[in-house]
């Protein structure tokens, strides 16, 4: 039985700016861990799959940057959305363009069987070793159960950024506020690490209950930006999340510790760079005096910090942003005004 992997790359740069943009968003950032997170995402899948079962899902202005980071993948392999509308479409598209476009797809009881695999493009995996240990057992279990698998990742906080999975029940339930955060936690609920695998046949199954009007990308034929936009205009603008996981009666977990980490915001500094005396994060020219607890990243002009705390300070050639750490998970905000 055939395995494929697809990588889901539409990122929009908020969370990083402005050391990410959204010419070149998170996934192409080099601050964690030397290769880009894009990069890192499709090297950590080595012997499982060949570059040619591999796929990205990006938009359409990103598939020439996405070509150029990853060229050992087939041309026809990074595909562009013409517009944004989530995850539900993202992975949606990404059943098609597995299961081959441009008059090559086959409609044979096999394609069906084939085990599909869904990952962001922007995340961090500290032990890949363990992780394709995971991502094996997750494949068996998504051929055997003939369900949709997600992997869930030990809570280490409450946290109300992340989807939840009860690993006892299946149950699925997507990102809480701190109160059932915390209830999840007693309950020994699971982070939902946003990586979905299963089969072809399940993914479809799951659409045509769940999400109909999102169904039929999972068929084209097509992939050339002009179709793409006549499909996409009219479709609904959800996750997949929210569009499919809540709603399935159940779902297999497969546990994973591999040191996985979203890094989805500055705060990800804290975790993964040294810190002076004073608790404070310095990366490129930066003077800090009687300052505490500071992240401090100089691109361009030079940052100079006097008697401050828990800032998060960052300059490129263009930008300047100066935010209250406590506040980085709002960056969003900065762009909606």
């Amino acid at each position: 039985m055939r395995f494929k992997a697809i990588i889901l790359a539409g990122g929009s740069g908020e969370r990083f700016w402005p050391l990410s943009t959204p010419e070149r968003p998170k996934q192409f950032l080099r601050v964690f861990g030397g290769d880009s997170l894009i990069r890192q995402s499709v090297s950590r899948l080595e012997g499982l799959v060949s570059p040619e079962d591999v796929h990205v899902i990006t938009s359409t202005a990103l598939v020439a940057a996405t070509r150029r980071e990853l060229p050992e993948l087939p041309r026809a392999n990074i595909i562009g959305e013409p517009m944004r509308r989530d995850t539900g479409a993202a992975v949606a598209l990404g059943v098609a363009a597995a299961l081959g476009g441009d008059g090559d797809r086959t409609d044979e009881p096999a394609a069906d069987e084939t085990v599909l695999a869904f990952f962001p493009s922007d995340q961090m995996v500290a032990r890949p070793v363990k992780f394709r240990k995971t991502l094996r057992a997750a494949i068996a279990t998504a051929r055997r159960r003939r369900t949709i698998v997600t992997i869930g990742i030990h809570p280490e906080y409450p946290a109300t950024g992340f989807g939840y999975v009860d690993p006892s029940s299946g149950r699925f339930v997507e990102k809480p506020d701190e109160h059932r955060a915390k209830a999840y936690l007693r309950k020994g609920y699971l982070w939902n690490a946003g990586m979905f695998i299963g089969r072809a046949a399940d993914f479809r199954a799951a659409f045509a209950a769940h999400a109909p009007a999102l169904l039929p990308i999972t068929s084209l034929r097509r992939f050339s930006p002009a179709s793409l936009r006549c499909v996409y205009e009219p479709l609904p603008r959800i996750s997949f999340d929210f569009a499919v996981m809540e709603k399935l009666a159940r779902v297999a977990v497969v546990k994973g510790d591999f040191g996985w980490d979203d890094v989805g915001s500055y705060g990800a500094f804290d975790r993964y760079f040294p810190h002076d005396s004073r608790g404070n994060v310095r990366e490129g020219p930066c003077t800090v005096v009687e300052a505490d607890d500071n992240i401090c990243v100089a691109r361009s002009a030079r940052i100079s910090l006097l008697g401050v705390k828990n800032l998060v300070v960052v300059t490129t050639p263009d930008s300047v942003l100066v935010a209250d750490k406590s506040r980085i998970a709002e960056m969003k905000k900065l762009f909606h005004r």
